[in-house]
């Protein structure tokens, strides 16, 4: 039987070498990569094009929004699993949103985490059941207040959420640049660009925009900081 190939994507080394022996030794899986950065996973996945990725949210560099997002773009016959400490309505939705197909948190046992990867491998969705049950209340009342909503604000690129994230992580214009291989110019231009689409007007604000949807943790821009 052919095993199921796997990218873990976590940024803890420790978690990674548990999750690499657990599915190792359960014989049905191939851990084919292991990344520590969001971009990192974005390019492990479209080089390896595994069939699942187990991913964390609070990832350096790129988080798992954004890193599932780009996946799913560039390898869209790869799956994404959520593995984190993370159960916020908020991270749940967000992480469905973007095309993940299971959430799992970070409590549950070894044997539902396989269990969870063999059901999205055959085609399905796995969110543990107080996630699921969350997602489908939260999925019919965004419906009911449906026509209540305004206008939906312009989505972010994918070049916007990079510097977002790296800007409420602490870094300096210089640093934004060096990290994606662009000017200064450019970094200049995507933080006028951002602050002109959320309607915030400096770097503190869109730190605690970043913070309040999920994009950075708060204890990494203390940490930064």
């Amino acid at each position: 039987m052919k095993r199921i190939t796997v990218l873990l994507a976590e940024d803890h080394g420790i978690v990674r070498e548990g999750l690499r022996s657990l599915l190792e030794l359960c014989g049905d899986f191939e851990v084919v990569g292991e990344a520590s950065t969001g971009r990192q996973a974005v390019e492990l996945a479209r080089k390896l094009r595994p069939a699942i990725v187990v991913m964390d949210i609070a990832m350096p560099l790129l988080n798992g929004f954004e890193a599932t997002r780009q996946i799913l773009a560039a390898a869209p016959e790869t799956k994404v699993l959520v593995l984190s400490a993370h159960s916020d309505d908020e991270y749940v939705a967000h992480m469905a949103a973007v095309g993940a197909s299971g959430y799992l948190v970070k409590q549950n046992s070894g044997q539902v985490l396989v269990h969870a990867i063999k059901q999205i491998v055959s085609g399905h969705s796995y969110f543990s059941p107080s996630i699921a049950k969350r997602l489908g209340d939260a999925e019919r009342k965004s419906r009911e207040c449906g026509a209540a909503r305004g206008k939906p604000s312009r989505p972010l690129t994918a070049r916007e959420a990079e510097v977002l994230q790296l800007v409420a992580e602490g870094a300096a214009n210089k640093q934004v640049a060096a990290e994606l291989g662009i000017s200064v110019k450019t970094v200049e231009k995507h933080r006028q660009q951002l602050m002109d689409k959320l309607n915030i007007h400096d770097t503190a604000g869109l730190t605690r925009h970043a913070i309040a949807t999920g994009v950075i943790e708060n204890s990494v821009q203390e940490t930064a900081g």
